[in-house]
């Protein structure tokens, strides 16, 4: 879900705050029916459909303080390009477009309905939509959603979005290179494509939570003779009812209609606007006040307003009745690397964790309202498999001086040490956190010299890539994260297991290897029971919080802004409490 904020984003999320009342538009133009209000109010979006509208036309405005890691749907993880690909980008499976729990339900998109399983969960079976197209009007096949599945896991090139297929599917033997070195026709065996509207997938083990993988971005079809490796990202051919115009890496990506696009064979989608248009690298300050402002419409990164705008919103009853505080079953952290000295050394990460004061921490990502509870487990209390434990007390949660400094003895480190931690740049809040980070670890003697980097490239180039944060002793990696799918497992995999390690794109940050987890994990695939599978899921939190490599600092919230202008507002619980980016329309 990087779903990557996070990484990252989709969770079995209940709403934190509390009384949640219902909220819409002063249009006349109202849905009729249930999830759907016209009474402004904060914190609506959570539980209805705020502004419902049925208006066509306008242009849907957009700005994010970075860029994506990529728009390519088979090369990115964040959970605003996940949440956001879906305009042109249309996987097997999707989440339906609604708010509270329904909006984790599971729903065909590209594939008529959900995976036909057989031999006890090991194969899978999809049946394509019929008359879909792409916006040059060819019809989309089997066989595209089984290249866009090779290129995505199985090529060195694209690195940034999650391996699962690659991990589950049945390998070729000798290996399977990707369809960049592989030029036999037939490509993964263990993909099959009897006939042009059908797919199947062949596991190496039973997966009983597979179709949540169908909801990827990385099953969204693509043509082969279409594809540009790396520079696709320049030249997607879209499925969904948007087309990419033009996009320009670090300044501006604009879309309109996908005239091959029929709302006949496609369910979720309402396509309201003509055109959407995406201003990238803006500073966030400019981007909460035009939010407010009404000249721009969402906030791309789904983050929420910076610290300055919080007291701006919540304490104007005019705009605090735009907003709404959400949560995701998201989790900010920082984790640490093992593979960095001191930090190889246990005692040293048990340092670490008791010396930070986690209320300054908190009070940096916005306060206990809109930076969210605090956390001492890895599992947020709201996804399946959370037990609640804390292996590092401190009184009132500000950091226990005299213990790390134990702990610190323990690993021959008694007078501290020097490492450097990584947060996003242009996140104001990240960087806030980190420094109140940085004034906790002084406290102990611990020296954490702060490195800002740009969301973009923060996974590819540097905390997602090991070599970097080992030949530049970055020992301390700042992170917030929410689930692929909402399950423990779809939680947990991508940041503990050791076969989610890559050399780019990586979002296991801690690196952790453990014998003892990744046994858990496979044990987890082949578990029937939900309840002994969440058993498990809390034996991998609770084993994971032990080896000390990763620091839970809040049970994530955030504040988002919808202008009054916007219509079909909705918080989705799929995308890290995010807006749903697939229905929104303005007036």
């Amino acid at each position: 879900m990087n779903k990557i904020q996070i990484g990252g984003s989709i969770a079995a999320a209940a709403i934190l705050a509390a009384g949640l009342t219902a909220c819409g538009s002063d249009s006349g133009d109202s849905k009729s029916g249930t999830g759907a209000t016209s009474a402004a109010k904060a914190d609506a979006a959570n539980t209805a459909v705020v502004n419902p509208s049925d208006k066509t036309g306008g242009e849907l405005k957009y700005a994010m303080s970075s860029d994506w890691d990529s728009p390519d749907p088979g090369d990115t993880y964040y959970a605003y390009s996940w949440n956001f690909a879906r305009n042109y980008a249309r996987a097997l499976v999707a989440f339906k477009d609604a708010p509270g729990k329904a909006g984790l339900e599971l729903t065909g998109d590209l594939a008529e309905g959900l995976g036909e399983s057989a031999d006890d969960g090991k194969t899978w079976t999809y049946k394509i939509r019929k008359g879909v197209k792409y916006d040059d009007g060819t019809e989309i096949k089997a066989q595209d959603v089984k290249y866009a599945v090779e290129r995505s896991n199985f090529t060195s090139e694209l690195q940034l979005g999650p391996k699962y297929f690659k991990q589950y599917l049945v390998d070729n033997p000798g290996g399977y290179k990707g369809p960049y070195k592989d030029k036999s026709t037939e490509g993964l065996k263990s993909i099959e494509t009897p006939d042009d509207y059908t797919i199947v997938f062949h596991l190496n083990a039973p997966f009983a939570e597979f179709d949540y993988l169908a909801t990827m971005p990385q099953t969204a079809p693509v043509p082969q003779a279409k594809d540009k490796g790396l520079n696709y990202k320049k030249s997607i051919v879209s499925s969904g009812p948007y087309k990419i115009d033009s996009y320009e890496p670090g300044k501006a990506m604009k879309l309109s209609r996908n005239t091959n696009w029929s709302a006949d064979t496609d369910p979720l989608r309402k396509a309201y606007p003509d055109t959407i248009s995406v201003a990238l690298n803006q500073n966030q300050d400019d981007i909460d006040q035009r939010l407010m402002s009404g000249a721009l419409d969402v906030d791309l990164s789904g983050a929420g307003v910076s610290t300055a705008a919080q007291p701006k919103v919540l304490g104007s009853a005019a705009q605090k009745k735009n907003s709404d505080v959400t949560t995701g079953g998201t989790l900010t952290y920082m984790a640490i690397n093992p593979n960095v000295a001191p930090l190889n050394n246990v005692a040293c990460r048990k340092a670490v964790q008791f010396a930070i004061d986690k209320v300054s921490v908190q009070t940096g990502l916005g306060g206990p309202l809109a930076g969210g509870a605090l956390a001492s487990t890895i599992l947020p209390p709201t996804v399946t498999g959370h037990q609640k434990f804390d292996l590092y007390p401190s009184a009132g949660n500000t950091g226990d001086v005299a213990k790390a400094k134990e702990q610190l003895t323990a690993c021959g480190k008694a007078g501290g040490f020097t490492t450097n931690l990584t947060a996003r740049s242009d996140r104001p809040k990240e960087m806030a956190a980190a420094t109140a980070v940085q004034q906790g670890l002084a406290k102990a003697g611990i020296k954490a010299n702060i490195k800002g980097y740009p969301s973009g490239d923060y996974f590819t180039k540097y905390a997602g890539a090991p070599s970097f944060n080992k030949s530049n002793n970055i020992g301390l990696i700042m992170m917030k994260w929410g689930a692929d799918w909402p399950s423990g497992f779809g939680f947990l995999q991508q940041i503990l297991d050791g076969a989610s390690i890559k050399p780019a794109g990586n979002t296991n940050l801690s690196e952790t290897n453990l014998k003892s987890i990744n046994d858990l994990f496979a044990a987890s695939t082949k578990e029937g029971d939900v309840n002994k599978r969440n058993e498990i899921y809390a034996q991998i939190d609770k084993t994971a919080m032990e080896d000390a490599a990763v620091v839970p600092f809040t049970y994530a919230n955030q504040l988002l802004f919808r202008p009054a202008n916007v219509t079909n507002v909705l918080v989705t619980e799929a995308y890290s409490g995010q807006y749903s980016y697939l229905n929104l329309g303005v007036k």
